[in-house]
């Protein structure tokens, strides 16, 4: 078992909820007793968790030990060794609790039916050790030391109710004790992986070294630990390959490797076996188990330790850093050997690549002929991106030519790219420079890296690279320079550069040809109209990028691809035809998954997040931008990460969720530069949190600040979209000139389209803009209710309804209000948006009608955690007893239940049972088990 010493030297990343459930029970020790249990892997921090454990307990007596596997067939020696600093209390005991305990702790066992009368003598024990003191007791690793211990400790843990015990055991993850609560030790996050990290290299590391290092980990804590030990300087700076696997050599390699000593020879070789054949049948592993003149079943040692799973479909490893530690703690004559073997049975089964790879992995120096063999294999991505990517890595090892070398690299890095392999990219396309000096090779491969840079690096450095590597390839491949022009053209719009977009637009325009096919065609139409959308020429702009819409609804064929579509969804966008890009970016989306190309995700989930956005879906959008987030993280697209961080702010903050907000917002960090859309989107959500605050000051110069207007510099398209939330907070100043001045680029931009979204934002932003009380005003916000769509944007004519009823009930007009506001609550109320129906309530009332809270169903009114606790009130649970369940001090859960009745609008508990049963006999809460997912809650709130 890894000793955890070293994962415990900082704090505890991505362990919250596991070090809340420990302190929680020793903060009401003093009450009663309790147990735990914390299982997982090897590595996942379970040492740690104890420590954590004894630090907090103080004021307590501790008791600690851990089971050995040398002392396992010893009955009772894990008990011996935890009770031996109090064993002179057992003169307390009864006499013949006290023979019984003192025989088995020195050496001499306990008959079976005795069993109950030692554990209650331990019991008794321990009662006497914290009849002074609460007592802490700790059995780390407590399956992997003698049965016996573990029965007692068992027995003893389901018996501290009432006495100021608390038990806290490990184990493996695939342990679980009856009648003793558990917490699994899941596998880290990204963002815990990457704080575990950062916490220890000498330095803070590239963002893409760390995230690709917390790839490599798995989650797990050791593995992490391991890795960062073992870097050079060079590789923490990205300036060398990094690890594709944990040490062999370091804590949690020599760990396993402990346990695989333990099993025999015959069980190994399987195990190496089912290791290095990642992808393969049940009967590649059996034949290749008779090759090797043993069978599949030498695997049952293995399975009943934890290593693997043996299941009618194939050999599993439950834990996936197993596998690579599997194979790289073998010798390497021996991995060679597997390979060759694995090699031999697969001619049988037409795997050509999985062939082929077993054979490269088996080969020492050149071969043509086999590296000719995976690169033909690997076309296409065969066998997925990421292995198609790796066996043309090979191919080029294998290769005797240079140029051959060159172009297989080159195929390696796209292919890498386009599995979400970004470092691997950066190392490729490193190598590269040193095998070729050709420049049509350096352009495409400049074209590429500077896609990696503008996803994942210094976007604003991405721009000159793509325009650069453009021209290098325009004679030699103009489709692949216009695909280059087009990234080209996004780095300059992500890092705020709107005005290089007109050079942009020149060298397409120099590269387009009249014969274009469709794709071209597509890429050419978006960056002119873009281009004329950035310059104000509306009128050019707007049948350009209508254009390219069509054209992308009628790709078909192999001109259909994720690039293609996500290019129409865009122009889509800026022509304000929602439904078409929603489409568009839906079918690039799904294509995308569906050939596993996942690099291309985050842009076309970003596409389709703001499509729904501007459709009113703003729940589908935050859920589009969550999978977005998801995605980018795993790829290491850290910049499109922070862009999905930044929609998901802003939705949460028209949502008037303040806290989820500024969690996005602290998440994006400081890494965006000023001017970038990542930084502008944080800025636009700060500033609504601003204004639904009363801060229209502050509001209104966040975002002035989005764009400078007249320069092209800033985010133009950010500040479009924010608009009608700048001059909602100018109405309420003197001096307005930034609002005026946004309006009328959003005017000219929502006239040219055939949007009656757009154009009835406009009104409603003219209307707040005109004098108060007057016709102007009156006119412009019928114009925008009449304008507003219906089947969508219905926020946004809830929105329109109740700043029109505020306008008129502060005009003194509040029979009139009464009727928009109304409608305002109503809508707001049906689309579950607590803040704006309550802000609605508060008008009406100002507007002299004596009206209740919100008539809004429990579960919508409330977190998740505030629905648990307000289902447990409802049953009759205490709050000690709510504590006790969830894992949550009282206090928290005081905290949470005052803020169930703000939220319900209600006083007394009594009150909240009643709302409860009302909702249930309506069908509106939900009903079932109240205890039912809470380990889920627990583990993710």
């Amino acid at each position: 078992m890894v000793a955890a010493s070293r994962v415990q030297l900082t704090v505890l990343r991505g362990r919250d909820d596991e070090c809340r459930a420990v302190r929680c029970l020793l903060d009401g020790v003093t009450n009663g007793g309790g147990a735990l249990l914390l299982h997982g892997e090897s590595g996942s921090g379970r040492t740690a968790l104890l420590t954590h454990a004894h630090r907090h307990a103080t004021g307590c007596t501790v008791l600690a030990a851990s089971g050995l596997a040398e002392e396992a067939a010893l009955p009772y020696a894990g008990l011996q060794r935890l009770l031996d600093p109090v064993s002179h209390h057992a003169a307390a005991l009864p006499t013949q609790q006290r023979d019984l305990l003192r025989r088995a702790l020195g050496g001499n066992g306990s008959p079976a039916h005795r069993r109950l009368a030692l554990s209650m003598a331990v019991l008794g024990l321990l009662a006497d050790v914290a009849r002074d003191r609460p007592l802490l007791v700790t059995m780390d690793d407590v399956d992997r030391g003698d049965p016996l211990t573990a029965q007692v400790l068992a027995v003893v843990a389901r018996r501290l109710r009432n006495l100021p015990v608390v038990v806290l055991l490990t184990a493996d993850v695939a342990v679980t004790v009856d009648g003793i609560p558990a917490h699994r030790l899941r596998p880290l996050d990204q963002g815990a992986s990457v704080a575990v990290l950062t916490d220890r290299l000498p330095e803070r590391p590239a963002a893409s070294v760390v995230t690709a290092l917390a790839t490599v980990g798995g989650g797990n804590p050791q593995a992490l630990v391991d890795l960062a030990e073992v870097l050079s300087p060079a590789q923490w700076r990205g300036e060398e390959a990094l690890p594709a696997e944990p040490p062999a050599d370091g804590a949690l390699g020599r760990a396993y490797r402990a346990r695989l000593d333990r099993l025999s020879p015959d069980t190994r070789r399987m195990l190496l076996l089912a290791a290095l054949d990642a992808d393969g049948t049940p009967g590649t592993l059996i034949r290749a188990a008779a090759a090797a003149g043993t069978e599949v079943e030498a695997l049952a040692p293995a399975e009943v330790a934890g290593l693997v799973r043996v299941e009618p479909q194939g050999v599993t490893f439950p834990q996936p850093l197993v596998r690579t530690l599997i194979a790289a703690s073998a010798p390497l004559a021996e991995r060679r050997a597997a390979h060759r073997l694995l090699a031999g049975v697969l001619v049988a089964d037409g795997q050509r690549l999985r062939r082929a790879m077993h054979l490269a992995a088996a080969t020492a120096g050149a071969d043509p002929a086999l590296a000719a063999e995976l690169e033909e294999a690997a076309s296409g991505g065969a066998g997925g991106w990421p292995v198609a990517s790796a066996a043309l890595r090979r191919a080029a090892e294998l290769s005797d030519h240079p140029a051959q070398t060159a172009a297989r690299l080159l195929s390696a890095a796209d292919y890498a790219w386009v599995g979400g392999q970004p470092e691997v990219v950066r190392l490729l396309l490193d190598r590269l420079r040193t095998v070729s000096t050709d420049p049509v090779v350096r352009g495409r491969a400049d074209l590429l890296r500077g896609e990696v840079e503008l996803r994942c690096g210094a976007a604003s450095d991405a721009s000159a690279r793509l325009l650069n590597a453009a021209e290098a390839v325009a004679d030699s491949d103009r489709a692949l320079a216009l695909s280059g022009l087009v990234r080209a053209g996004e780095a300059v719009c992500f890092a705020g550069d709107q005005y290089r977009y007109a050079e942009v637009g020149r060298r397409a325009l120099a590269v387009r040809r009249p014969t274009d096919p469709p794709a071209m065609e597509l890429m050419g139409s978006l960056v002119a109209g873009v281009a004329a959308t950035l310059r104000g020429d509306h009128e050019r702009a707007g049948p350009t990028l209508r254009r390219a819409v069509v054209l992308g609804g009628r790709l078909s064929g192999s001109a259909v691809t994720p690039t293609a579509l996500t290019c129409a969804a865009a122009a889509g966008l800026v022509v304000a035809v929602d439904g078409a890009a929603h489409r568009l970016a839906e079918r690039a989306v799904a294509l995308a998954r569906d050939r596993g190309e996942v690099s291309m995700l985050p842009r076309a989930l970003e596409l389709r997040a703001i499509a729904e956005y501007w459709q009113g879906r703003h729940e589908a959008a935050a859920e589009t931008s969550r999978d977005g987030l998801r995605v980018a993280r795993a790829t290491g697209q850290v910049n499109y990460a922070n862009v999905h961080l930044g929609l998901l702010a802003v939705l949460a903050a028209i949502r008037a969720d303040r806290d989820t907000s500024l969690r996005q917002i602290r998440e994006i960090g400081e890494s965006p530069t000023p001017g970038s859309r990542p930084h502008a989107l944080a800025g636009w959500a700060l500033a609504v949190l601003d204004l639904i605050e009363g801060r229209h000051a502050e509001a209104a110069d966040r975002l002035a600040s989005l764009a400078r207007l007249g320069t092209g510099r800033g985010q133009v398209l950010v500040q479009v979209m924010a608009t009608p939330y700048l001059v909602e907070a100018a109405a309420h100043l003197a001096h307005r000139p930034a609002a005026e001045a946004a309006l009328a680029v959003f005017d000219r931009w929502a006239s040219s389209t055939a949007s009656p979204l757009r154009r009835a934002l406009s009104a409603r932003c003219h209307a707040l803009l005109a004098p108060r009380g007057s016709a102007e005003a009156e006119r412009n916000f019928q114009a925008a209710l009449r304008l507003h769509p219906m089947e969508a944007g219905t926020f946004e004519l809830a929105r329109t309804e109740l700043l029109f009823g505020q306008e008129l009930r502060r005009s003194r007009r509040p029979r009139d209000a009464r009727t928009h506001l109304h409608q305002a609550r109503e809508m707001f109320s049906l689309l579950g948006v607590a803040c704006w129906a309550e802000r609605a309530t508060t008008e009406l009332r100002a507007a002299g009608e004596s009206v209740g809270p919100p008539d809004l169903p429990a579960a919508r009114l409330l977190t998740g955690q505030q629905l648990r606790i307000a289902e447990l009130v409802a049953e009759g649970a205490t709050n000690r007893e709510i504590a006790v369940r969830m894992f949550l001090s009282i206090r928290t859960v005081d905290h949470h239940l005052r803020n169930v009745f703000h939220r319900l609008g209600i006083r007394s508990r009594t009150e909240l049972v009643r709302a409860f049963a009302s909702e249930r006999h309506a069908g509106l809460a939900p009903t079932g088990d109240p205890g039912a997912g809470l380990d889920d809650l627990n583990y993710h709130r």
